[in-house]
């Protein structure tokens, strides 16, 4: 297999479960030297054996950081660029949800979606792209929804962290573009994940009558997109949302 992403430096926040924890293990396969930024311990070293288990000579580590405050994440890129040269790839995926509807929804439960959702992209952006500029080559990927395109009852805190990241990345995207480095975001449908399978079966039954595919997308499909958008492939894209979501909004 051709290796797309050989001796690449890629960070994936959220990288320790779900479409981050694929996203991970999809470019360690294709050959880059990959670091998750998660805040579980455990569920980070679960993740970096997994996936050395999977790939053979996968050079991929773990660092502890909570991405939405603004010096742990400076302090940590920077470690990590020292000790790396540079960062050629940047996926943001971490992401939380606190849904309840707007008459019930506490200030906490609206600042801290918006802070780990859309300002952790500001902060970990910020760090990488002086660095991207400089060499002139980079690729940063934002994970965003489709309910950040269609809004959903219950979701406002949600949803607006989303959407923001829509509109970050179109305007990092025209920033960047004429040092030859691209932004990008991915909007995932509903994938089956742990999140989702917790989720009650007849939200789910739901969901599918909306998907002409008629089933739910799998990490590794999120994942393909990512690669995409990271390698070559994708060199001449940029500002744009991929939605992978089985037709579920078009």
């Amino acid at each position: 297999m051709e290796q797309l992403l050989k001796d690449q430096i890629a960070i994936v926040t959220g990288g320790s479960q779900g479409i981050g924890k694929a996203i991970a293990l999809k470019f360690a396969q294709h050959g880059a030297k990959v670091v998750i930024v998660a805040q579980s311990e455990e569920r980070g070293t679960k993740a970096v054996e997994d996936i050395s288990a999977q790939v053979p000579n996968a050079h991929v580590i773990f660092r502890s950081t909570d991405v939405s405050n603004t010096e742990q994440v400076a302090a940590t890129f920077d470690k990590l660029i020292e000790e790396f040269g540079g960062v050629d790839i940047l996926v943001n995926n971490a992401g939380i949800t606190r849904d309840q509807l707007l008459m019930r929804m506490s200030e906490d439960d609206w600042n801290t979606v918006l802070n780990v959702n859309a300002k952790a992209c500001f902060n970990t952006s910020k760090a990488v792209v002086r660095g991207m500029m400089k060499r002139r080559q980079g690729r940063i990927i934002n994970i965003t929804s489709v309910v950040g395109l269609t809004g959903n009852a219950g979701q406002g805190n949600y949803a607006a962290s989303k959407a923001a990241i829509v509109g970050f990345t179109k305007s990092l995207a025209k920033e960047l573009g004429p040092r030859n480095v691209s932004v990008n975001c991915i909007a995932p449908g509903f994938i089956q994940t742990d999140m989702t399978s917790k989720m009650p079966d007849a939200w789910k039954e739901l969901q599918l009558k909306n998907i002409p595919m008629g089933r739910p997308g799998q990490p590794e499909e999120i994942a393909n997109g990512a690669l995409f958008l990271a390698s070559g492939l994708g060199a001449y894209v940029t500002g744009q949302t991929l939605v992978i979501d089985g037709g579920m909004v078009m």
